[in-house]
Order: structure tokens, then sequence, then C-alpha cells
């Protein structure tokens, strides 16, 4: 069942809301113990029985609910929810960390969907790793720093989940997972009332098993989605697309088998009629890299300033790197300019080569094998630097048979085109 199929079901009333939440009652019996996607909580799915009724009682007449009614969702606890701590799976009191519910998540619930609960992420979004493990193979990591976000939807435990990005935190655990994760343009849905890792590279984004249905929810978390404008209008005819392949240093950081899997993807895509064209991008990629990582480490040290003050042995080694790292960055060295210089840059050779997109691999392999590690980010990287829009896709898999995924970026804010665009993909 598709996202929109089962949006269009619980809010007809076609499929039984509480029926469905006896379902996911038993595939949580079934996987979360081994999975571990979920921050434990007393008494999840009665308080969901007990939201439901109150949701049915409201709403008795399909014509009139709200258009993610009883839609459950999980969220990444570095997002505020009024009625849930928020830990950021860190040692630090939760009661520090407290503050005003999320604007995602009060634009969710305004549109009728339920609160599943709190999904694991590494420490503050970084990569120290917590206790979630791949739902194909728990010997292997799900991915980060939304781990437990990515591996909710690939059990099977949650239609929806919301996560976030910084470098690679969306479309790698997607990948990895075998599940559709979707990466806004930068801004486009807001970041208020999520604990910063880096705000100036910081993206919410989806987690879903399809893309069919993510427009729906966007709909609801973009105040200006579907913009009435003719740069924006939606054909409703299908096309084929022309689609970048970014040429050059970025695609050398990708691994054998991940390359030879694009490669093949590439191949495919030719094969159902879409134009791909290798385009030269990113000569300078590795100084690309080191300013991305210099600006995160300044950001994150000025976040963490006076908390890493007080409670700065309760911080998990490779946060207390990254916080040390960044207090030693010069100030005077960092310039913010890049990132809409480099989001130019990919638009101009967009606009010189006829592009709908760029297509390339979501991560350099499949997950690599043990949990202390997430995995590298650097496929992600450039695109969240950029602020374009990416999606990930499972597109095969591995010679061990862990999921594989392939990555579209779409322009600057043509949110709405890429998720059109893919939704309907056709490829061989």
């Amino acid at each position: 069942m598709t996202l929109s199929t089962l949006i269009t079901s619980l809010r007809s009333g076609e499929r039984d809301l509480l029926a469905y939440l006896a379902e996911l009652e038993a595939q949580f019996a079934a996987r979360e113990p081994e999975v571990l996607a979920f921050v434990p909580e007393d008494g999840r799915f009665p308080r969901l029985r007990r939201q439901a009724q109150e949701l049915l009682a409201r709403y008795p007449d399909p014509a009139t609910r709200p258009p993610l009614f009883g839609l459950p969702v999980g969220v990444k606890d570095i997002f505020h929810v009024d009625g849930f701590p928020t830990h950021a799976g860190s040692q630090l009191p939760p009661e520090l960390l407290a503050g005003p519910q999320a604007a995602s998540v009060t634009s969710l619930r305004q549109a009728g969907a339920l609160i599943l609960g709190k999904t694991v992420t590494t420490e503050f979004a970084y990569f120290g790793p917590g206790p979630t493990r791949n739902p194909h193979n728990p010997a292997h990591t799900p991915g980060g720093s939304s781990s437990g976000s990515a591996a909710a939807v690939g059990a099977g435990l949650a239609p929806l989940t919301l996560g976030t990005q910084t470098i690679g935190s969306i479309n790698r655990p997607a990948a990895y997972c075998g599940i559709v994760g979707y990466k806004p343009s930068y801004g486009r849905i807001s970041t208020a009332g999520v604990i910063p890792l880096a705000g100036s590279y910081d993206h919410v984004g989806l987690f879903s098993p399809s893309v069919a249905g993510l427009a729906e929810v966007t709909a609801v978390m973009m105040p200006d989605w579907g913009r009435e404008s003719a740069d924006f209008a939606l054909s409703t005819q299908y096309s084929a697309l022309t689609l970048g392949i970014p040429a050059g240093p970025y695609l050398a950081h990708a691994e054998a088998e991940g390359l030879a899997h694009f490669e093949a993807v590439c191949g495919r895509l030719t094969a159902a009629g879409h134009t791909l064209k290798p385009v030269p991008a990113m000569a300078d990629f590795e100084q690309i890299y080191d300013r991305h990582q210099a600006l995160m480490a300044a950001e994150t040290a000025a976040v963490h300033a006076d908390w890493f003050a007080a409670y700065g042995p309760l911080y998990h080694p490779k946060t207390r790197e990254l916080i040390e790292r960044g207090q030693a960055v010069d100030p005077a060295t960092l310039n913010r300019a890049h990132r809409a210089q480099l989001r130019a840059e990919l638009t101009a050779l967009m606009d010189e080569h006829g592009l709908d997109a760029w297509v390339a691999p979501a991560a350099p392999g499949p997950a690599p094998h043990g949990l202390a590690s997430t995995g590298n980010p650097v496929m992600s990287l450039p695109w969240t630097q950029s602020g374009l829009p990416a999606l990930n896709i499972p597109t095969g898999t591995a010679a061990n048979g862990l999921p594989l995924g392939t990555q579209f970026i779409g322009r600057w804010w043509g949110d709405e085109h890429l998720l059109h665009h893919i939704a309907n993909l056709q490829i061989s």
C-alpha cells in the first residue's frame, strides 16, 4: 500500500483506523524488539487508541475530515512534541532541552495526524549512534542521524516519519533501509522547535514507503506548496526526463559496488527512455567538503556552548570532538555565501544542459557492518550545502542482500516538480 492510498483510505473510512492501529501494534510486537527504532514509551497503543477515538468522535463524517486524518507519524527525537520529553539521543537532562512544539509537528497534528512516538536519533543528530539496527539485517547500521525514523518505515512500524539532514541524515539512512527519503529545499519546512545541529544546513524532511503521498503531506507542511505560478504548473502528462550525472571527483567517493549499481541504474533509466548526460561538476569538491565541515562544527559549538560547558563529560566522544573542533574555528574564516554560490553553480549547469534533475548515488554503498558507525554521508553533502531538494528511492540490492538507493536532485524550491516527476518515474 502506498502512502497515498493509506491517507485516502483512513480519511474515507475504507480502512478502519482502530483496526489499522491494531495491525501496527502487532508489527511493533514482532519487529520493534529487534529494530529498536522508537524511544520506549509505556502505554503507546492505549494512548493512540484514545486519541484515535477522539478523532473519530470529532469527525464522524468522512467528508469533513482533515487531510491526514488518523495517519500515524514517528518523530525524530530532536523535535519538540507536546506531551513527550526531548532527549536528542543524549544523556543531558531532558528539562534542559525542552521547548515549544515544533512547527512541523503542529502542522501535522492540525491536519489530523497521530504522533506514533519519538524515534531514536544519534546524539544531537551527529555521529554518536543509538541502539537502532537495520531492519534488513540487525548486524548492520540503519544509517544516521535519523536512524530510528528510517528504520521504523523500513520495518513497517510507521507509514511516515520526520527526520532532519545536515549532511546526509535523510537520504543515506533511507538508502540503507530500502525506503523513500525526501530532503526538501532548504527552508521549505520550518525548523522551528527542532534542536539545531548547524542552522545553515539543517533541513526537516520525511521518510515513507513510497513517493506517492508525499505531496499530500508537504501540502500541509509548506505554506506555499503548489504555488499558482507558471513556473510550478505541473503537467498531468508523464514525460521522459533529462538527468545529469555529476561527473568528476564527487563520484569518486562512491564505493566500487555502489558505483557499479549507480551505473546500472543509469542504464535502466536510459533503457526506459530518459536522457542521461554526464556533466562535469564540482571540480572543487574537496573544498566544498571542507567548507561544510568547518561551518557545521562552528555552528554546533555555538549551539552547545552553555550545555557543553556545564555537561561536557556527558557528551558522546564523537559529538565532543565536533564541538571542540568548532570551538577552534576562526570565525573570520567562515563564509556562508558558499551555500548560495554552490547552488548557483549547480543551477547554471542544469540550465546549460537542459536538466530536469541530477541523479547520483544516495550513499557510497550498502549499510556498513556494525553499529559503531552510521556510514559515510558524503554523497549527500553537496545537495545539502546547496539546499537543493533531494529524493532517494530504493533501486536494488547489494551482493549481501542489503538495499541500495539512488537520489534525484531537483531545482531550488522546485520540490513540486521533483516529487511529481519521481512519483511517475519509469525505470526499466
